[in-house]
This record gives C-alpha cells, sequence and structure tokens, in this order.
C-alpha cells in the first residue's frame, strides 16, 4: 500500500470466476488477492493479488441476486473491460462503501 493509502474495508469471499481470496477496498482501489487454505490446521495464505483496480477505472458497482447475493463492479483493464461478482457478508454495506470512495477519490 502507499503511504497515503489506507484499508477501508476487508473480507473473505469468493469471486465467480477467481474463486476464493480476499477482497480489499482502499480510499484509492480494490483489489483481490487469492488465497489457499488448509482444514487441517485452518491455516490460510495469500497467493497472488489478481485484481488491483485504482478507483478512478472502476465504471459501474451494483448487487444482484436473490439467494446467493453479490456486489459487482465493472472496471477498465488494459485488456478491456471485466466484469468482477463477489459473494460478500453485506453487499449493501459493501455497495455503499464501494460508491463513497469513489466519490472521496474523484473529490480529492
Amino acid at each position: 500500500m502507499e503511504e497515503d493509502e489506507k484499508k477501508l474495508k476487508q473480507e473473505d469471499c469468493y469471486e465467480d470466476g477467481l474463486g476464493a481470496g480476499v477482497l480489499t477496498l482502499t480510499n484509492k482501489r480494490l483489489a483481490f488477492d487469492k488465497t489457499k487454505g488448509r482444514i487441517m490446521d485452518f491455516s490460510k495464505r495469500f497467493e497472488e493479488t489478481v485484481i488491483d483496480v485504482p478507483l478512478n477505472d472502476v465504471k459501474k458497482v451494483w448487487k444482484e441476486g436473490l439467494l446467493m447475493k453479490k456486489v459487482c463492479f465493472t472496471a477498465k483493464t488494459k485488456d478491456g473491460d471485466k466484469t468482477y461478482k463477489f459473494g460478500v457478508f453485506s453487499t449493501r454495506g459493501w455497495l455503499n462503501d464501494i460508491q463513497d470512495a469513489i466519490e472521496g477519490f474523484k473529490n480529492q
């Protein structure tokens, strides 16, 4: 993280195309780190950061689903626009926090 970057929210979750990991929202970006865990000793280790999107590259944020609720966002990447869908505990909380972080980032 950069010197003036602050972690706003972080949660273990599952992304539809990438699998299990940790979603992190900072005042500058959204990141998703893949994780691998072992049940035998309840250990979890971070493998690699597979999503690292500056907030100004996030084009759209929404939530979807009735039973399996997800928070989703579309971001501009070097390969074009990509959509990610995360199964998180509080979709409304994540949606509001991402939108607030984007607004705060634009107003800096």
